[in-house]
């Protein structure tokens, strides 16, 4: 309830500070922007090539383990 609370609180502050009759800081906004979204960009990036790398070698893991379970079962019909 608090950080629900908190949310609004500080999406009412954006607001505030954006329109101009308050503090109009709407170009400064703008300028953070655009001066952020190359560094956003790359961040995202970054986080989807890791993220890319892990499901690699997680399908890599459940093949294998797929494999190892179908060997088992083939010995233990071989056994019988």
């Amino acid at each position: 309830m608090v950080a629900l609370i908190l949310g609004l609180v500080f999406i009412a502050f954006t607001v505030f500070a954006c329109l101009p009759q308050f503090l109009d800081w709407s170009r400064d906004i703008i300028a953070f922007l655009k001066g952020f979204a190359p560094v956003l960009s790359a961040f995202i990036g970054i986080v989807s090539i890791f993220i890319g790398i892990a499901d690699i070698k997680d399908k890599k893991e459940a093949r294998k383990e797929e494999e190892a379970s179908l060997e088992q079962e083939a010995k233990a019909k071989q056994a019988e």
